[in-house]
């Protein structure tokens, strides 16, 4: 077995976070290690798709090759997630949702793999998911990750920002204008992309029932901001 196959099988190190489907454990001060929970993810693809976007110049995490399919080991990254900053006061909502819009528009820049024209769509991209170094943002989670049209990926970040912004949520007012801010500008928004991308959201499993029932809402709110 490899060496990096070795230290996987071997017991992880001291847990540094967790999310809905995975765990994220310390392996050294340059490397972390997420682990699939739930056997539905994919870190053989998902590693090659951040290796995509970083040689082109995105800002993704670097990556080794994977030794199995629910493990990845990425760059480590210290700083706070989008949200932790804007929690702790050190970034706005106007500015957050600007970020967001600009992460988008690189990331659609970037060539897709094939020679249909598609592009790159990450199509998880929120808050929790950009970690603020001194470098600037870094973009993580890509287990959403395929290609297509950009309007989709520009549906499924507002609808899951709408979906904060009319719950009964301490932050809905803020996800408000995070939300107002990323469809500011001449956005790649489209009907299509987020008609579909509420009916992905409506068949997420890891959605509760209460968030499901905040799609009706979230996607008049959408509507009502790109009238």
């Amino acid at each position: 077995m490899p060496a990096m196959g070795r230290l996987l099988a071997s017991a992880t190190g001291r847990l540094l976070g967790s999310g809905r489907t995975a765990d994220v454990y310390e392996i050294d001060e340059a490397w972390v290690l997420r682990r699939d929970r739930n056997g539905w993810g994919d870190a053989v693809a998902e590693a090659a798709v951040m290796a995509h976007v970083r040689a082109h110049g995105y800002p993704a995490p670097a990556v080794r090759p994977p030794v199995s399919r629910a493990d990845l080991v990425m760059e480590r990254l210290d700083g706070p997630t989008m949200l932790q900053a804007f929690t702790a006061g050190t970034l706005d909502a106007g500015e957050a949702g600007r970020m967001l819009a600009g992460l988008l528009r690189a990331l659609h820049a970037v060539p897709g793999r094939g020679s249909d024209g598609t592009r790159v769509l990450h199509l998880d991209l929120h808050p929790d998911n950009v970690i603020l170094v001194p470098e600037g943002p870094r973009v993580i989670d890509w287990a959403n990750a395929e290609e297509g049209d950009p309007g989709l990926d520009w549906g499924t970040s507002a609808v899951i920002l709408a979906q904060v912004a009319v719950s009964a949520e301490p932050v809905a007012a803020s996800a408000r204008a995070m939300l107002t801010a990323l469809l500011a500008d001449p956005s790649g928004l489209t009907g299509e992309g987020l008609a579909e991308a509420l009916r992905r959201r409506a068949g997420n499993p890891t959605m509760s029932p209460q968030e499901t029932e905040l799609l009706v809402p979230a996607a008049e709110l959408v509507r009502s901001l790109t009238a």
